[in-house]
């Protein structure tokens, strides 16, 4: 061992994160089922296609109109 050695750190965040997920073990399956119901989508490429094909482009100076 090194004289340079420091002993391990670790934050009072991490503690506090490590003995929640020690005291909650379904935590980790609860946050995955959330992340499943709000982020992991099936992706319909047809919809996603035809919005893209329906996209105007936008003008360079946004606040002018041609009317």
């Amino acid at each position: 061992m090194s004289i340079f050695a420091r002993p391990h750190y670790t934050s009072d965040i991490t503690d506090f994160i490590n003995q929640m997920k020690k005291d909650q073990p379904q935590l980790e399956a609860q946050q995955l089922a959330g992340r499943a119901l709000l982020w992991d989508k099936r992706v319909n490429y047809e919809v996603q296609t035809d919005s893209e094909q329906a996209r105007v482009a936008q003008q360079p100076y946004v606040y002018h109109s041609n009317h």
